[in-house]
């Protein structure tokens, strides 16, 4: 059976390039427009890649950015038209990346940087590596003064990342808090202030960081009112007896640095005052049994 030059010509054109909106393909520049670029992928046409699809980054001189004859990946975000040319874009390839480095930071539970591009209501919002996120009021380390934070950047932890969705939210405070507690150890003594009372202990803060002095770690006896032991704004001394990092809490003991069951109820100066002599000796209780 003879095959002839239309058969062969039927035959290409029938060949199945399959190009399909969303793929990545290697394609390599092989000349430009006033309008964009043009990039061999292997079709019977030049992909086109349009100028505002080069890059995230805004680019002066694109046969600089991407010289003659360079050879790189490419995202089509349109299939091919009458003449065969597909449509690519570097610049949603690179924002499809971003958002599997970030799931990738969330899944590892690592911070990032985000910078402040502006302000609303509900909080500020930010740009991570070219996406769009926010980060809540509740969130912010300085919550009062959002405006003061635009141009900066800040390190935060990831809250949710959803690329479906185009949702990134981020939370300052959390990778502080973070922060804080990597520096941390069992059998350290902070120092801080009473910050909240609930009925279960007190909330103390130090260096950023808000601990709990849990009802049953104030003294060896009873505390029959937390009311009548402590004050908001109190100063206070604890030893660290636990760090939880998956739920980011800090528990602390005063009751392991009294000489005597009660000390903290009746004489919680003395034990103050001498709280990093008394903590050593706590800690080597510590190391030696444990909590109870």
């Amino acid at each position: 059976m003879s095959f002839s030059t239309d058969d062969f010509a039927k035959a290409l054109e029938q060949h199945d390039y399959n190009f399909q909106r969303g793929q990545v393909i290697r394609g390599k520049v092989v000349s430009y427009d006033s309008d964009g670029v043009y990039v061999d992928i292997g079709g019977k046409a030049a992909a086109f890649l349009p100028g505002d699809e080069v890059s995230l980054q805004r680019v002066a001189n694109i046969e600089q950015f991407l010289p003659t004859g360079e050879e790189r990946e490419f995202l089509i975000i349109r299939e091919q038209d009458g003449d065969g040319q597909v449509t690519l874009s570097l610049r949603q390839l690179e924002i499809k990346k971003a958002w599997q480095r970030l799931t990738d930071l969330q899944e590892n539970n690592e911070t990032v940087q985000a910078r402040v591009s502006g302000v609303n209501k509900g909080g500020v919002t930010v740009d991570v590596q070219g996406i769009r996120g926010f980060i809540p009021r509740s969130h912010l380390v300085d919550r009062d003064n959002p405006d003061a934070l635009i141009g900066k950047a800040l390190t935060v932890s990831l809250i949710e990342v959803d690329p479906a969705r185009r949702r990134l939210v981020l939370s300052q405070r959390l990778a502080t808090q973070a922060a804080s507690l990597s520096q941390l150890e069992i059998g350290q003594l902070v120092e801080g202030k009473i910050v909240g009372m609930k009925p279960f202990g007190v909330f103390v803060d130090f260096d950023g960081t808000t601990g709990l002095l849990h009802i049953n770690q104030i003294s060896k006896n009873y505390v029959s009112s937390l009311e009548s032991t402590f004050e908001l704004g109190q100063p206070i001394k604890a030893l660290i007896i636990d760090i939880d990092d998956s739920r980011k809490r800090v528990s602390l003991s005063t009751k392991v640095l009294e000489n005597f069951p009660g000390e903290m109820l009746e004489k919680m100066a003395d034990v103050m005052a001498e709280a990093e002599l008394r903590a050593e000796k706590a800690r080597n209780n510590l190391n030696s049994r444990g909590v109870e």
